[in-house]
């Protein structure tokens, strides 16, 4: 069985990134929440301009695989 990919995103960015779980907690209980993590992960200074690019071809790839 696949993991939701909010689920598959979240040990992701931690894993890759050392987004804590603090951080994205802050982030997922921003307006639009998972819908928009990416964007606020990088908007809060969380992950780098560098890591959010990676971030888009990673979620990229998962789309493509699903």
């Amino acid at each position: 069985m696949t993991l939701p990919l909010i689920t598959r995103l979240v040990n992701f960015v931690q894993a890759e990134f050392g987004v804590s779980n603090a951080e994205v907690s802050a982030a997922l209980h921003h307006e639009g929440g998972a819908a928009h993590l990416p964007i606020v992960l990088w908007q809060y200074g969380f992950i780098s301009l560098r890591q959010l690019e990676r971030l888009f071809d990673w979620l990229e790839a998962e789309r493509v695989q699903v």
